[in-house]
């Protein structure tokens, strides 16, 4: 499941939609999970740093593929990139509220080998 993965140690989590506005959950979520010591990548395709943090356009430009892909975007882009993560062997899943749709859920529900969680805010769940 994935709140197991994310209580083990060095688990790397991209955040999907990370953001330097301090008005959305993309930055506030990421401050919040850094303050707590989480080692979390920002991922933005429209910034190069995120609170002086390099950013990474897409999840393939990082060194190496995160424990845990966290989506904190609109539920088109989430069912966008969704399939493309799975893809790529990325198996733990976190939508953020507001970031799923019934289109992405029927599609992890009929997906062999991914652990997702959706309707959970990780804030709430790491505190």
């Amino acid at each position: 499941m994935v709140l197991e993965k994310l209580k083990e140690e060095n688990t790397v989590i991209a955040l999907i939609g990370a953001s330097n506005d301090k008005q959305k959950y993309g930055n506030k979520i990421y401050c919040d999970l850094r303050s707590k010591g989480y080692n979390v990548v920002p991922i933005n395709p429209k910034e190069k740093l995120i609170e002086g943090d390099k950013a990474y356009a897409s999840i393939e430009e990082m060194e190496s593929l995160p424990d845990i892909a966290n989506f904190v975007v609109p539920p088109p882009v989430a069912m966008k990139i969704t399939p493309h993560i799975s893809e790529l062997g990325i198996k733990h899943l976190w939508f953020q509220p507001g970031s799923e749709s019934k289109e992405l859920e029927t599609w992890l529900k009929n997906t062999e080998g991914i652990k997702y969680l959706i309707n959970s805010c990780i804030m709430v769940e790491t505190r």
